[in-house]
């Protein structure tokens, strides 16, 4: 584990800011000092908008389509889904600052980006449909809020739950996170949704193969920092191929707004039911879960392992985050596991390049024309270049795997029944219909389904009746050493 450069009184890291011979601590560019963590490294300003933007190229799809889907549910007009889509992004991007910069302890302080979480957006889909247009988005408020703050409060208990992800429960969810992330790709791939027009015609699907390629020469034929824009180059030249395909086009861009600010509670003041906050707090423990093992799988990336104190500062910054988003009209904010997979191709671990992203974030929601530039990249070039993020993901919990002692029998059973129940949802996601709802929400998810067998194996198989084992002399290698904070 690397070793953190300071530390405060609660037991948690604040990293230093990095500065050189004659530099000054936490100026852009300045080279770092002796013993900085690359997370703690202050890029130029050219390096960290170019790198920041690949982030936000890479979130983008996935932070505009739950205000979509449920802004479509709700029958809201053209100029509010607009509005909730603006919404979205300014509230991403403070979420994304929370994380990666830090206050007390609040904040992961990794490169980990904050988004809309999709998780909900059924349950949402599902109050809206009960209160009817008037009152749906302020009963959905009401509800984020309250489990905001359910988040905030569980964060310090919740974090504890690293004792039951060693390497191999570890090693299965990442693998699980890029897996379950590639059907998303694939979708993007064939032109976004099965309505769209155009969707899996030989156009779109051979855009994304030339989007693929574009990406995978870059990174083989460029050299240092253009081979870490790889990714932001591949969808540039897909865009530009879009073009005269027809599968790119400048109107959204004439249509929107040059600059709008905020309004706080827009669609009314938050209204609170109780079924609709039960939904929604069941929705906040499986985020919560996932953004866990996320922060399991970036501390592993970059090499800064996060234990208890940055867990509970992760989970506190998407609870706070989740508990404001809807005073500014968005929704609950949770990891985004795509640029997890863009740190480990790009190999820049710096979180301040991600904070740019989050800066970047906020621009979009207050310059809604500079958000429609972006929503310029087509469906199809995002989906060529997620196969490549998100397999990066998939191949960096199989590296994990190899070193998690895959030689036990009981590691060998662990793995593959939690990669087995967590593809359930990804091969088949009507499997789950007709369970209770509760079930539903929890197995719908192949990270959630797969995290929560593979820590109930591992509890099984290395806690239950472990002391009554080491008593009896097993030979090594019979359990999985825990994860113990630092």
């Amino acid at each position: 584990m690397a070793p953190s450069n300071t530390s405060t009184t609660d037991g948690g890291s604040t990293p230093a800011r990095s500065s050189g011979p004659g530099g000054v601590p936490g100026l852009p560019g300045t080279p770092p000092g002796p013993g900085t963590h690359p997370v703690d490294e202050v890029l130029s300003p050219v390096k960290l908008v170019s790198t920041g933007l690949q982030h936000v190229a890479a979130m983008y799809a996935g932070v505009v389509a739950p205000p979509l889907i449920v802004g479509a549910g709700v029958g809201l007009s053209p100029a509010e889904l607009a509005l909730l889509i603006s919404a979205s992004l300014f509230t991403a991007g403070l979420a994304t600052l929370l994380q990666t910069l830090g206050v007390w302890k609040i904040g992961a302080r990794l490169p980990f980006v904050n988004g809309v979480s999709f998780a909900g957006v059924a349950p949402m889909i599902a109050i809206a449909n009960e209160h009817g247009p008037k009152h749906a988005l302020p009963v959905i408020f009401g509800a984020v809020i309250v489990a905001g703050v359910l988040c905030f409060l569980a964060a310090p208990y919740f974090c504890k739950l690293i004792r039951f992800f060693p390497p191999v429960v570890q090693g299965t969810v990442i693998t699980l996170i890029g897996v379950s992330l590639l059907p998303v790709a694939v979708n993007w791939a064939r032109g976004g949704s099965p309505g769209a027009p155009g969707f899996g015609s030989m156009r779109a699907i051979g855009l994304a193969a030339i989007t693929l390629v574009a990406v995978v020469l870059c990174n083989r034929l460029l050299r240092g920092f253009w081979q870490q824009l790889s990714l932001l180059v591949g969808l540039a030249f897909g865009t530009l191929i879009a073009f005269p395909l027809g599968l790119a086009d400048f109107g959204p861009v004439k249509d929107a707004k040059v600059f709008a600010l905020p309004s706080p509670f827009h669609f009314g003041a938050p209204e609170f039911d109780a079924a609709a906050i039960v939904s929604l707090c069941i929705v906040m423990v499986v985020s919560m879960t996932e953004s866990t093992a996320d922060m399991l799988a970036l501390g592993r990336i970059v090499d800064r392992e996060a234990d208890e104190p940055t867990l509970a500062a992760g989970l506190r910054a998407d609870g706070l985050a989740t508990a404001l988003s809807p005073v500014f009209n968005g929704f609950a904010a949770s990891a985004f596991a795509q640029n997890i997979g863009l740190v480990a191709l790009t190999k820049i671990r710096s979180r301040y390049v991600v904070a740019a992203g989050g800066g970047i974030l906020i621009l979009l929601g207050l310059f809604p024309v500079l958000g429609s530039l972006v929503s310029l990249v087509p469906q199809p070039v995002l989906g060529g270049a997620g196969i490549v993020l998100f397999g990066t993901v998939a191949a960096s919990g199989i590296r994990t795997l190899a070193e998690a002692g895959m030689e036990s029998g009981s590691n060998t059973i662990l793995v593959s029944v939690s990669l087995g129940v967590g593809i359930v949802p990804i091969a088949v996601p009507t499997f789950y219909d007709a369970f209770p709802e509760a079930v539903r929400t929890l197995m719908h998810s192949g990270i959630s389904a797969g995290t929560v067998t593979a820590v109930l194996l591992n509890l099984l198989f290395h806690h239950v009746g472990a002391a009554r084992r080491a008593a009896a002399g097993d030979p090594p290698g019979t359990t999985v050493p825990t994860v113990t904070p630092s």
